[in-house]
């Protein structure tokens, strides 16, 4: 059983939960909003905070907001375990995916049927089709990519970024469900954080295209891809973890605002 640290570790119970609901916001809203859902930061606290939907917008929104929160819950769940396991992450993608159809070829908790594919401007300016690999090699990527994380062992900022990098990067790679591949690679690829006592990382919708550009880029510079089944640590991948560092300040702002008030507590009463 592992032992973790919180980022919340020494708050009141009352400013440990108003910066859980924030943090729950914020990686709410954030990949949720990557994915073209339109509710604001502030209208997507209303649902979680009060259970009341928001007039004129769609009702899948709501949907995905609310079933990316309970993922949130699993990964929480997910922090005192040793290993992920494939089960966990049919569970999570039951949990993200909460206004699916009901589709042998397209299941909720199951890896892909069908391929899959997306287009990409290359860094040359391009226009170029990404095509992940064939579902019939999924389970095996996956069984690899499931090895390689539950051995990353994260002690300081520099490795739990690049954990999170590694760990995003081959699994939009792999692309191993129909949907919901980039909200499950940025749920999954927090565990590391997590795990070091750092709160999530979240990318801002202003920072879309240059996160969506540097995924494409490495994907690109992969050796006959999508047959390779290695992914390399290229310069691209590097380029992506320097990223991924900007991507820390939403919820280390919170945090820090956090341990401010709760260091004020202390002063007052001494």
């Amino acid at each position: 059983m592992r032992t973790t640290k919180r980022f919340y570790d020494g708050l009141d119970p009352d400013l440990k939960n108003a910066l859980l609901q924030q943090v729950r916001n914020l990686w709410t809203h954030t990949s949720t909003a990557i994915e073209g859902n339109q509710l604001t930061l502030g209208e997507t606290d209303f649902v979680l905070s009060e259970g009341l939907t928001i007039a004129g917008k769609p009702l899948k929104d709501h949907r995905e907001i609310l079933g990316h929160a309970r993922a949130i819950d699993l990964v929480y769940g997910l922090l005192d375990r040793d290993a992920l396991t494939e089960q966990d992450l049919f569970d999570l993608h039951r949990a993200v995916l909460t206004d699916a159809v009901i589709d042998m070829l397209s299941p909720a908790g199951g890896w892909k049927r069908e391929p899959n594919s997306t287009n990409a401007v290359a860094p040359d300016g391009r226009q170029t089709i990404i095509e992940f690999p064939a579902p019939d090699r999924v389970p095996e990527l996956m069984a690899a990519w499931l090895a390689r994380f539950n051995a990353w062992r994260v002690e300081s900022v520099d490795e739990a970024i690049d954990s999170y990098a590694i760990c995003h990067l081959e699994f939009v790679s792999i692309h191993p469900f129909y949907d919901g591949n980039g909200r499950m690679a940025r749920l999954l690829s927090n565990l590391p954080m997590l795990r070091a006592g750092l709160p999530p990382m979240v990318v801002p919708m202003e920072r879309r295209l240059d996160y969506l550009r540097a995924i494409a880029a490495y994907q690109l510079s992969i050796p006959n891809f999508p047959a390779n089944d290695t992914f390399p640590r290229s310069v691209e991948a590097t380029n992506f973890a320097m990223l991924c560092r900007d991507f820390m300040q939403p919820t280390m702002d919170c945090v820090e605002y956090a341990h401010r008030l709760q260091q004020a507590r202390g002063v007052a009463k001494s």
